[in-house]
């Protein structure tokens, strides 16, 4: 799955202090392959060069609605 930017997003990278924090995203950067990677900002910073496979689409805001 892609995202683009202002993608609410769930990290998991267990080496970052964000893991399993909900964030946005920030800014797509396609390098020369073709892969995208992607900044991240989250409550209290912003992680850069996130691959694809480390993220997760967060629930929308009717998360939760029965």
């Amino acid at each position: 799955m892609t995202f683009e930017e202002d993608d609410e997003v769930i990290l998991h990278d267990e080496h970052s202090d964000h893991d399993s924090e909900p964030g946005t995203v920030t800014d797509v950067i396609e390098n020369m392959f073709g892969d995208q990677t992607y900044n991240v900002s989250f409550e209290d910073g912003t992680e850069q060069g996130v691959p694809e496979d480390a993220l997760e689409a967060a629930d929308g805001p009717d998360e939760g609605e029965e």
